[in-house]
């Protein structure tokens, strides 16, 4: 999942193992996740993708100073995401607090430790009446 402001951009999913960059766009006032190989193309995650960062998060409000989070892992979570035209990537921390993606410092490592699992809909199959017979050995014939 990639915020809407990132929609323009190309993009592409998240790989477990791989470190990312925390990065602003060309173009966007959006910062997301990029990779160092590739700094023009946005790694898009589901949430709870989990995340390990190299040191305590630095984030902003776009103002001058920043402030840190003690903490080093966190999940990738969407907040609000019926609520249009805002930005809805961000981090979930161990203590339930959440920073914004788009806050983020620019410039901070972060290696992606696990993708979360999806559970995929299949299509049942119909039974065919060969595969519903019961043996007739099993009936005692």
């Amino acid at each position: 999942m990639c915020d809407y402001s990132l929609h323009a951009l190309a993009s592409r999913p998240a790989e477990v193992g791989e470190t990312l960059v925390t990065a602003k766009f060309p173009g966007t006032s959006t910062r997301g996740f990029a990779s160092k190989a590739d700094p023009g193309v946005a790694v898009c995650m589901l949430p709870g993708t989990e995340l390990a960062f190299a040191d305590d998060v630095q984030y902003d409000n776009r103002w001058i100073w920043t402030k840190a989070i003690h903490f080093r892992v966190g999940k990738f979570a969407a907040i609000e995401p019926g609520v249009p035209h805002r930005h809805h990537d961000a981090i979930e921390f161990p203590d339930g607090s959440h920073v914004l993606v788009t806050q983020l410092c620019e410039g901070q490592r972060v290696t992606v430790l696990q993708l979360p699992v999806v559970h995929r809909r299949t299509e049942s199959v119909p039974s065919t009446a060969a595969a519903d017979a019961v043996p007739s050995a099993a009936i005692g014939g």
